[in-house]
């Protein structure tokens, strides 16, 4: 699913015209990407949360030479799955 079928799923459900869930989506997703850039931690309860997460230094390896190299530390965005995301995804 891309974001235009996303953008019909939502209006058909929440029986809004297509404008109206694109620009809602669309705020949704600045906030979560403002929010989680600041560092902090964005929780939808039994979807998941959004948040920053610290990668180590590490030494890597170039593939095609073989030479190794110092890989810098670097944060990243993450998102772990809520439990009725999981059991949705992965029924018992």
């Amino acid at each position: 699913m891309n974001k235009g079928e996303l953008v019909d799923a939502i209006a058909q459900k929440a029986d809004v015209t297509k404008k109206e869930a694109d620009a809602i989506l669309t705020a949704m997703l600045d906030t979560i990407l403002e929010t989680v850039a600041t560092g902090d931690k964005v929780s939808l309860v039994g979807f998941g949360n959004f948040e920053v997460r610290d990668r180590q230094a590490r030494e890597g390896r170039n593939p095609k030479t073989g030479e190794t190299m110092q890989i810098p530390a670097t944060r990243v965005p993450a998102f772990s799955a809520g439990k009725s995301f999981k059991e949705r995804v992965a029924p018992k």
